[in-house]
């Protein structure tokens, strides 16, 4: 059975570091390309960052450039979002994802979802 697990959620202050994982089981990180997605109160749920785990290229969604890096550990099989100096604006449920296809910011072409984890910064 196919499933990702997303852990590392808190309560951190603003500037703070938090680093998000998501363990998949049911198939092997390398096989297939991650998004992370966020979801903060009263708005849609939008793309945060992405990567194609065949050639290691990585997206980010303008608001966490240089801020957030999302990479892959294939021994734990497990993809992370570590979130550097975070901002109030950062709060949100964060969800991975797990596509066949490629590196995407686009929701619909993802397969699998994790369960969401919240991310809470205080200013």
């Amino acid at each position: 059975e196919v499933q990702l697990q997303a852990s590392g959620g808190g309560l951190v202050q603003a500037g703070g570091s938090l680093r998000l994982s998501c363990a998949a089981s049911g198939f092997n990180v390398d096989d297939y390309s991650f998004g992370w997605f966020r979801q903060a109160p009263g708005k849609e749920r939008e793309g945060v960052s992405c990567m194609n785990s065949r050639d290691g290229i990585t997206y980010y969604a303008d608001p966490v450039k240089g801020r957030f890096t999302i990479s892959s550990d294939k021994a734990k099989n497990t993809v992370y979002l570590q979130m550097n100096s975070l901002k109030f604006e950062d709060t949100a449920v964060y969800y991975c994802a797990a596509n066949a296809a490629g590196a995407t910011m686009v929701q619909s072409e993802y397969d699998y979802w994790g369960q969401g984890t919240l991310v809470t910064v205080s200013s």
